[in-house]
């Protein structure tokens, strides 16, 4: 029984310490972190209103456990050019140089060379601990001082050994700003009208100013096949995206921490939704051009960059669709296009159509993505009180418009010691203490509107995710697109969702729920029961079972997941800790309406050392290490040798196969490798010299394993190979929708002129090289052609043009003659070689043939073609470049693959 006017929370303590007075990490960087059985009390009752919050993770400052050591941080361009220097910078001995420059350039606080600028990582953690734990206090969150400042060493701990890290905005703004802005995601909402479309701006703009992304869905402008009121037509919401990009981009270049980011989210019945979905194609094109348009040398990168000079490119497109749009899909039937302001049909069309207008689009641009309207509500814990219209820019924060979510994220790899035992204890014990740390920011962030403020404190979304699970699995030995791989990667995913909403209900009861909590109670527990089915389903391996998977019990003993504590299974504790969440929700509510989402972990994966970002699988086996002197090291990626180590290879072998792929730069071929073992190590991209990747499937399939586990969503990049074709892209998006995604972006390799992330070392990467610098695009192997025979004065030529397929522009040429080997021959093949190169480097066709269609020289005279009798250079304008000029332009004709031999004379093939 709980004595009267106790309060019912978690209590971490027993008569015994925790941990000895040694440091939790080992020499290897391991944690040698564990519980005894009689320190397993979870509940307790407190002394007072707030928690008990004894030391959990040792009794030494987490400072004093650390080596520290001094190094200059250096951020530099790919010529070399020094953009950010800081000398003297402390950090932990175990942080890599990478991790040192992330931290210095973008999270130390104060103006470079003033005194009291940041220079240590103690300084810029102490900022933000500190200040998280004094706010705890002032808002009863703990039952006395001594409790607070446990509170903030736990949290110092974890955050100085690389555990879990918050999003940017924290290290931003916090201990900064007396109201700082914490979260890094909002949602906006646009109403039909000039006033709402500016206070779009403006609030966006504030957004960007202090670090953070938007995202808004303009599906309630009117189209532009709408009148308005005073009469004309609306302009649209493509043409307002412009002005929107344009303030991301202004506040972008004159900020002071990172690029803006902005998602623009259309519905698949808004009327402009085929301007919407090629706008980004459109412009893309445009980049190509300006790229390979010979600009002179003398342009810098910074000033011209296609990227910042064209619009759409600040943005993140998705298209919404509902179930009943895909259904239209697979049974090909119509869809309605509705106008906005009456619901009226304005056009119907074959939902196919539309389906292969976004799969066009993005095999071209990688844009727009896909969310999945009707899942996405179906999993919404705050039904009355608005639907979910849009997500934030990566797609993983999905809730009501004007609302906002604070971010944090945990390295898997951390809680795996070397012999592949996952600490599902020390696991829990730092979702707890980051579920605390960001309910309180809650409160005392600030928001760039009213209405978010609002909402924020009234629902108090958070968003608690997990980075480096490609390399946690490869470091088990197993492949990311398995049964097993699938099974361990859900039910970590169900612990983290359940312990995160377990915690929120403790802190309901000490701090009461949110305050919409009652208006919203049955759906807020219909989802919470909805978890607790699919861990259930999870448990019994039923649900996995129909991915193709193995039973729970046979995977955790093939992979060795075992656990110091006792002898429950990774699957068996999250099951347990769902019961009791949804038991707990019935008794105190929960303080947050969402808690978890997986986020990209962009700029905080650095911060933390991983290895792979977010749910992503590796990139790469071999990775350049950034030395702390200077220059860089290729290296075997460091969890290589312990999935090989896991697969049974000694020492000698592991040598052996490590020195191969830093020679080869791909494992496959490897000595002593198994066949069966490559899958193993499979990753987005195929290397160099290799053939392997993680098949699309595999990565949607891992996503609809974690996807049930999570509030939110997945923000997820499923990357197919250059080779894929569009009905590929089309699949992944039928497929996403089928297997209970929210959410979906696709990149082909190569769709993109520039692009962050590459399995292959470029000499020089300066965007004025590529711009400026000989830049020629071959055509493919097999690509669509045309000839056409010709003769002048009885002298017989065939001149033949190569197409590029996705395109059918113009890319080759090849002039045969009858007298091969000849002076007229010879020149003739050398023009050719000279046209292929330049159309080839992007030159434009109509140029060449202003430029050489007046020439005048022999052969000339009576030809066989009717549109052109007589061959006379200067008098008749005919030869082949205007054969050119007649049967390549206008190219939209060439586009639609319209290629008709007429053009050409009867004698063409």
């Amino acid at each position: 029984m709980r004595p009267k006017g106790r309060r019912f929370v978690p209590i971490m303590q027993s008569n015994q310490s925790y941990l000895p007075e040694t440091s939790l990490l080992s020499s290897n960087g391991e944690s040698n972190f564990s519980f005894e059985p009689e320190d397993q009390k979870r509940l307790g009752f407190s002394s007072g209103s707030g928690l008990r919050w004894p030391r959990i993770f040792g009794s030494k400052h987490p400072y004093d456990e650390i080596v520290w050591e001094k190094r200059t941080a250096k951020i530099t361009k790919g010529d070399g050019t020094v953009v950010f220097e800081q000398k003297e910078v402390e950090v932990p001995n175990f942080w890599s140089q990478t991790a040192t420059d992330i931290v210095a350039s973008k999270y130390f606080r104060g103006r470079r060379g003033v005194p009291d600028r940041e220079k240590s990582v103690k300084q810029m953690i102490d900022r933000v601990a500190k200040t998280i734990g004094s706010w705890g206090l002032k808002d009863g969150y703990f039952s006395s001082k001594e409790d607070c400042q446990n509170f903030t060493l736990d949290l110092t701990w974890i955050l100085v050994n690389q555990y879990a890290a918050f999003n940017s905005p924290v290290w931003f703004n916090v201990g900064v700003h007396e109201r700082p802005q914490c979260s890094a995601c909002f949602i906006l909402a646009v109403e039909d009208n000039m006033k709402s479309i500016l206070d779009w701006y403006r609030d966006e703009g504030w957004i960007f100013k202090f670090g953070s992304g938007a995202g808004t869905n303009l599906s309630n402008l009117r189209s532009s096949k709408e009148a308005l009121s005073k009469g004309g037509f609306s302009s649209g919401p493509v043409s307002f995206m412009k002005g929107a990009d344009g303030v991301a981009n202004a506040i972008r270049s004159g900020g002071t921490t990172r690029r803006a980011a902005k998602m623009v989210v259309l519905n698949v019945d808004h009327p402009d939704i085929k301007n919407f979905i090629y706008c980004k194609k459109i412009i893309e094109d445009m980049t190509k051009a300006l790229q390979n348009s010979g600009i002179k040398d003398s342009i810098e990168a910074d000033i011209f960059d296609p990227y910042t000079l064209l619009p759409y490119q600040n943005a993140n497109n998705s298209v919404r669709v509902s179930d009943e749009f895909m259904k239209a899909v697979l049974t090909d039937e119509t869809w309605d296009l509705k106008a906005v302001v009456n619901g009226e049909t304005i056009e119907r069309i074959k939902a196919r159509e539309i389906m292969d207008w976004i799969a066009d689009a993005t095999w071209h641009s990688a844009d727009p993505g896909m969310q999945y309207d009707s899942t996405i509500n179906d999993w919404h814990t705050l039904v009355n009180t608005g639907r979910i219209n849009a997500s934030n820019p990566c797609s993983e924060y999905m809730s009501i418009d004007n609302s906002a979510c604070n971010l944090s994220s945990l390295n898997l790899l951390k809680f795996l010691s070397a012999d592949g035992k996952f600490n599902k204890e020390l696991f829990k014990r730092v979702i707890d203490t980051m579920i605390t740390s960001m309910d309180i920011l809650v409160d005392n962030s600030s928001y760039p509107t009213p209405k978010i403020t609002e909402n924020a404190k009234n629902y108090r979304q958070l968003g608690l995710g997990y980075a480096n699970l490609g390399a946690l699995l490869m470091a088990l030995g197993l492949p990311y697109d398995s049964e097993e791989g699938r099974m361990v990667g859900g039910q970590i995913t169900s612990l983290l969702c359940g312990q995160a909403y377990r915690m929120s209900t403790l802190l309901a009861d000490i701090k009461g729920p949110f305050a919409g909590y009652e208006m919203n109670k049955d759906s807020m527990l219909k989802v919470l029961a909805k978890h607790l089915e699919e861990a259930e389903k999870l448990h019994s391996s039923s649900r996995l079972f129909d991915l193709g998977l193995k039973q729970d019990r046979e995977v955790l003993q093939n992979i060795s997941i075992s656990y110091e504590m006792d002898e429950d299974s990774l699957g068996d504790n999250a099951l347990k800790v769902w019961q009791e969440v949804f038991e707990l929700g019935q008794r105190y509510g929960v303080r947050n309406s969402q808690a978890t989402v997986l986020a990209p972990t962009g700029t905080i994966a650095f911060l933390m050392d991983c290895d792979t970002t977010g749910i992503e699988p590796e990139l790469a086996l071999v990775k350049y290490k950034k030395l702390v002197g200077g220059g860089t090291l290729k290296l075997v990626n460091n969890q290589v040798p312990r999935a090989l180590n896991r697969l049974g290879y000694n020492d000698e072998e592991i040598k052996n196969m490590g020195d191969y792929l830093l020679k080869k730069n791909t494992i496959e071929g490897a000595p002593f490798l198994k066949d069966e073992h490559l899958p193993v190590f499979d990753c987005s991209f195929k290397a160099e010299n290799g053939e392997r990747s993680v098949h699309y499937m595999g990565h949607l399939k891992m996503m609809a394993a974690a996807q049930p586990f999570i509030s939110g969503a997945i923000s997820k990049t499923v990357n197919l190979p250059e080779t894929a074709t569009k009905e590929d892209v089309k699949n992944v998006y039928v497929e996403g929708w089928r297997l209970g995604l929210k959410a979906i972006a696709v990149y082909r390799d190569g769709s993109k002129s520039l692009q962050p992330l590459s399995t292959k070392k470029e000499e020089n990467n300066s965007l004025v090289e590529k711009i400026n610098g000989y830049t020629r695009i071959k055509l493919p192997d097999e690509r669509p052609s045309i000839t056409h025979k010709f003769s002048v004065g009885g002298f017989e030529s065939y001149l033949t043009v190569g197409f590029y397929p996705d395109t059918m522009k113009p890319g080759e040429t090849f002039i045969t003659t009858a007298k091969e080997g000849s002076t007229i021959s010879g020149l003739f093949d050398t023009i050719a070689t000279l046209i292929s190169m330049c159309l080839q480097s992007g030159i434009p066709l109509k140029t060449l043939v202003r430029k050489f269609k007046d020439m005048r020289f022999d052969p000339s005279g009576f030809t066989n073609n009717d549109k052109i009798p007589i061959f006379k250079p200067r008098r008749q304008r005919r030869n082949v470049w205007p054969f050119c000029e007649d049967g390549f332009d206008p190219f939209d004709k060439l586009r639609t693959g319209k290629l008709t031999a007429g053009r050409f004379g009867t004698n063409s093939s």
